[in-house]
């Protein structure tokens, strides 16, 4: 079995600057891992490397199908949320896994809302179940906790749990411990 993600030997360089170099990890489905560090360490850049919007400056990333959670709502504000997942869902073939995204971040009320009409707080659970509705067997997720409450990071924990039940991968950069089981951690330094 080949992992879902593998690092080996990646270099990053952003802004004139080495981030970090010789980074090789890799994850097998069902895991979980935690890119830990200092502002400006890299760990924004590297979820950014797995999702293939950045190249490594050295070394090689071999990944399958990913979704990503970044600061990006990524949903068309003006469409109902519903209707704004589905546009994702489909693209990502993972329309089956729509219902179920609304449900597991407690949005399926909000379903006709329009997008530009959420709070923060919804807006951050909805670019999360955009990942869920994606059926990617990898979640790149970047700061995933930022805004939300102590029961959204309940249900983003479920969700993770459930995810990684399943087989599916995680790779989360953040600044504070992180829900679903047990993380392996990669430390950046700045």
């Amino acid at each position: 079995m080949s992992p879902v993600l593998r690092f080996t030997d990646v270099a990053c360089w952003r802004g004139g600057r080495l981030l970090f170099e010789g980074v090789s990890f890799a994850l097998d489905e069902g895991e979980a891992l935690w890119v830990r560090g200092p502002n400006g360490s890299g760990k924004s850049s590297l979820i950014r490397l797995a999702a293939g919007l950045l190249s490594p400056a050295a070394g090689s990333i071999a990944s399958g199908e990913a979704a990503l959670a970044d600061e990006s709502l990524a949903l068309d504000r003006e469409q109902s949320l519903e209707r704004a997942l589905r546009f994702w869902a489909r693209l990502d073939d993972g329309t089956v896994w729509l219902e179920g995204a609304l449900q597991a971040f407690e949005l399926d009320h909000l379903a006709q809302v329009p997008v530009r009409m959420l709070s923060t707080g919804q807006a951050r659970r909805a670019r999360l179940a955009r990942v869920v509705a994606s059926g990617a067997p990898l979640w790149l997720l970047d700061e995933p906790v930022n805004g939300l409450d102590e029961r959204s990071i309940g249900l983003l924990g479920s969700a993770i749990a459930s995810h990684r039940a399943a087989g599916g991968a995680v790779l989360a950069a953040s600044h504070v411990p992180l829900p679903g089981g047990e993380w392996r951690t990669l430390e950046l330094h700045a």
